[in-house]
């Protein structure tokens, strides 16, 4: 009686096993299941779906006989090892009728503790799999060899708002996660504003002693972009672009992302465009281009939307240039706006091709945004590919007082541009600079020939943005970083300057409908120079603390003896005017560096 229990039960595992060959599972890297239509959180399907047109299918086989309960749970089932997951999220696919109360006491559920595959999958399936470019560090270089720093403007702020959250659940964020730059334009900074559109920019330089090391000095470039009004901006033409599919299930992805574009429609006038294009398995129109004065019912398609799916974000984005295109406003702004963690496993997923598709697109007069949603399934490295090559900006919503400041304070300097190919060209005096290094700014850094070259693409500004870069140099007799070589001295020849210069400064821009080049030069000289850092502008000394925080951060290579505490003691000497409280959090995120893990538990 015993052999013949064995015999069942092997056979039984062998129906088990046998119906779940060939299938992948989504959240082990791969393949995702079948292209399904985006849906409604009623289970619908989306409104106004365009589905992707295919070749017919072939006629379906002859229905089989029922199936035993054991036999049909596990069809629905995948077994990966030390958990189980349905390959399918999307509760409108015809996987999606498995009985939960029989799919309960299969045994496979059982012995593998499985999750309703109607619902979105537990954290722990997406644990860990962020995705970040690794970069390293600009290095110090000699005035001599190199005298010359050319580098692409960077307005995007996704970096700081994932420091933020990573350091909310008490863990350092990933070395790579940090990029300075981004940490320090986070802050709104208070530089003169410019005059006149025809002159976008103001240019402001500070130098002041370096709090990393005694002897060298800290050079601030500031910028602020012309303050476009209300009355008189562009039209906007508007297609958000919504990512549906099962990885956006979760606490803080879809759910976030409607909330946040119910706050940037509150920022646009009545004549004003949105479309709405969604993606799961398929992309397809969820709302045809409609006004931005009948927000009710863009606020119901908004909220009607429901998470479940793979992801062909390929195919969204050519579905939204498209939409984008046919409605295309000449004289006003056409931008498409991405929200997304950036998990695209159907179609084009290649970074490389993606990145050539949206450039080929911009030159048409359509920008390409990205904001970024959840957090350990999240591929920064794809968005910031997009946002940077796409003429718009990247940033990362990870509460929904970050959506108000992005999408509602800061909408107008988000959506409208006031100059696009923004490009910085620092050349360095040789008779009074030794070394310099750029801090951060690493994945912007451009060829010299580049600077005057308006073939070549930079990053934009927007209606009323700061900007700063800062650079670290060595004056001429002080702590060198890089040594002497033995078969050659630095030559020092005289400048014009006659020393009084550190530096000078060039920003070449072009006006958002010009395809040709204006230039602004300021230089650093020794009239903008204090000699302690505590006489250093108190907007200086914050933003040196907050470039300090990210620098140790990034492991402290450059930092030299900086602490959090010296970086506390930094920034709440010159928190000043605080209105929106973003400075105090950043000094809250200081002290909760101070006691983080250095990598987050596996919670299951």
């Amino acid at each position: 009686m015993t052999h013949v229990r064995t015999k069942a039960a092997i056979a039984t595992a062998a129906v088990l096993l046998a119906s779940c060959a060939g299938v992948d599972d989504r959240y082990a890297g791969g393949p995702s299941e079948s292209p399904t239509q985006p849906v409604l959180a009623d289970g619908s399907s989306t409104i106004d779906v365009a589905p992707v047109i295919s070749p017919a299918p072939p006629p379906p086989p002859p229905s089989p006989p029922p199936p035993s309960p054991v036999a049909s749970a596990s069809e629905a089932l995948v077994v990966t090892g030390s958990r189980v997951a349905r390959p399918d999220f999307n509760s409108s696919s015809p996987s999606a009728s498995v009985d939960s109360a029989r799919l309960a006491q299969s045994p496979v559920a059982i012995a593998r503790n499985a999750p309703d595959p109607r619902v979105a999958p537990p954290p722990w399936y997406l644990e860990g799999r962020d995705r970040f470019s690794s970069v390293d560090q600009n290095p110090f270089r000699v005035v001599a060899e190199e005298p010359v720093s050319t580098f692409s403007i960077d307005v995007d702020t996704a970096s700081y708002s994932w420091v933020r959250a990573s350091l909310n659940r008490n863990v350092l964020p990933q070395p790579d996660a940090v990029r300075t730059e981004e940490m320090v334009n986070y802050f709104p900074y208070d530089y003169e504003a410019p005059r006149s559109v025809a002159r976008p920019f103001s240019t402001r330089v500070d130098v002041f002693p370096s709090p990393w090391t005694d002897g060298r000095k800290l050079v601030r470039i500031g910028i602020r972009g012309y303050e476009v009004a209300r009355e008189t901006r562009p039209r906007a033409n508007l297609v958000f672009l919504i990512d549906t599919s099962g990885s956006m299930s979760g606490p803080g992805r879809l759910d976030l992302v409607k909330q946040s574009l119910a706050m940037l429609l509150e920022q646009l006038g009545p004549n004003d465009q949105v479309s709405i294009v969604t993606y799961a398995g398929n992309a397809g129109t969820a709302l045809e281009p409609t006004r931005a004065s009948e927000k009710g019912r863009i606020l119901s398609v908004i909220e009607r939307l429901g998470a479940g799916g793979s992801t062909a974000g390929a195919e969204g984005i050519r579905q939204a240039y498209a939409l984008a295109e046919r409605n295309v406003d000449p004289e006003g702004v056409n931008r498409v706006i991405l929200a997304t963690d950036g998990d695209f496993n159907v179609g084009i997923t290649n970074q490389e091709e993606l990145k050539g598709y949206v450039e080929r697109q911009r030159g048409k007069g359509v920008f390409l945004s990205v904001l970024g949603f959840g957090m350990g399934n999240y591929n920064d490295a794809l968005m910031q590919t997009l946002a940077q090559n796409g003429n718009g900006t990247a940033a990362y919503i990870d509460t929904l007082s970050e959506a108000r400041k992005t999408l509602g304070e800061e909408a107008t300097s988000t959506l409208f541009p006031i100059a696009k190919d923004v490009k910085i060209q620092i050349e360095f005096n040789p008779a009074t600079v030794a070394e310099y290094r750029l801090v951060g700014y690493e994945t912007r850094m451009l060829q010299r020939e580049d600077f005057d070259n308006d073939k070549v693409d930079a990053g934009d500004v927007g209606s009323g943005q700061t900007v700063t870069a800062i650079y670290e140099i060595v004056p001429v007799g002080g702590p060198r970083a890089i040594g002497d070589l033995r078969y050659s001295r630095p030559v020092v020849q005289a400048v014009e300057s006659n020393g009084t210069e550190y530096g000078f400064v060039k920003i070449r821009y072009k006006q958002p409908n010009s395809d040709r080049s204006q230039l602004i030069t300021t230089a650093i000289d020794r009239s903008s120079e204090v000699r302690t850092l505590a006489q250093a502008p108190r907007d200086a000394r914050f933003a040196a603390g907050v470039a300090s925080f990210a620098e140790l951060l990034r492991g402290g290579r450059y930092s030299g003896s900086m602490t959090y505490d010296d970086v506390l003691e930094l920034v709440s000497a010159a928190r000043g005017k605080d209105e929106f409280g973003y400075r105090t959090e950043f000094i809250q995120l200081v002290r909760a560096a101070k006691t983080a893990s250095a990598m987050a538990r596996l919670e299951r």
